[in-house]
């Protein structure tokens, strides 16, 4: 696990292997209780916060479950391109809720919808979301308006933006994409934690990054390509990531939603090799799937 905490370089053991992180000052507000954030698989990320556990975008089928997306970037490719890096009912322990940015098949799937208990409290960004999954069989569905407490963890919805503004000029594009929500995690004595979700760098972003000022911010970077809108893509890539560290120079950056869905065009080893040529690798995590890290 990464340990935002140190001053001085770590030898960090994780599932995947034992390698050096580089040195990173933490803030001067840093607080003593740690944050464990696990990257599943995409962007279905498993955050322990202040004693509470919450799933985010859950993501669950097997390898070449479901078609490609139409009218995408590799549509010919079924996804997930990979298999989870363990079972489902192992993601599924000691979760607490779910968190549900949106509900596209690669953040709330069919095969998480079968998994996860129906009694397991679950966050969305509106009420047609909440219509949707309640169809489902989920029993306790809350819109998260504003801000609203779980467990004493206090969740913000943040604003955002699933495409570029050239993407969302007509309106039946724009109807297909959907709103999108973040979510802003923070709990008294915790590092406050940005989870972005799928949108373009947009003024929400940026007000989000003012108004919480975040220590760990987590960003959904794969660089995805609508077909004929290549030059365009519907959410984060590498200068996002760069500028991340200039808009949030106390925060450590998370970069995922990458090499597991058709669409994505943007690689965990190019955005490594980015990072290191940008020399911003002691500030940029990238983690594998199933790859825990403690801040």
């Amino acid at each position: 696990m990464y340990s935002i905490k140190a001053l001085t370089p770590l030898i960090v053991s994780l599932s995947l292997g034992t390698f050096a992180v580089p040195a990173w000052s933490a803030p001067e507000t840093a607080t003593d209780t740690s944050v464990d954030v696990q990257l599943i698989r995409n962007a279905t990320v498993k955050l322990d916060f202040s004693g509470t556990t919450f799933l985010v975008d859950p993501m669950l089928s097997a390898k070449g479950e479901f078609p490609g997306f139409p009218d995408t970037y590799r549509s010919e490719l079924r996804n997930p391109l990979v298999d989870l890096p363990f079972s489902a009912k192992d993601v599924l322990d000691s979760v607490d809720a779910v968190v549900v940015t949106h509900t596209h098949t690669d953040h709330w799937d069919e095969a998480a919808q079968k998994a996860i208990p129906k009694n397991l409290p679950v966050f969305t960004q509106n009420e047609a979301d909440a219509k949707m999954i309640r169809s489902q069989g989920f029993k306790d569905v809350r819109v998260l308006e504003g801000s609203t407490t779980f467990n004493g963890v206090t969740l913000s919805k943040t604003g955002g933006q699933h495409g570029t503004d050239l993407w969302f000029a007509d309106p039946a594009r724009s109807e297909a994409m959907g709103p999108v929500m973040g979510v802003v995690f923070t709990a008294p004595k915790a590092k406050t934690v940005y989870v972005a979700g799928d949108t373009v760098w947009r003024p929400e972003v940026d007000e989000a990054l003012e108004q919480h000022k975040p220590e760990v911010v987590i960003l959904n970077t794969g660089s995805a390509l609508m077909s004929g809108f290549e030059q365009h893509p519907i959410i984060m890539g590498k200068q996002d990531v760069l500028q991340a560290t200039k808009s949030v120079p106390n925060a450590a950056i998370v970069a995922v939603h990458m090499d597991v869905v058709n669409h994505m065009s943007l690689s965990r080893k190019v955005l490594r090799e980015f990072v290191q040529e940008k020399k911003i690798q002691d500030r940029v995590m990238i983690p594998e799937d199933g790859e825990s890290m403690t801040f």
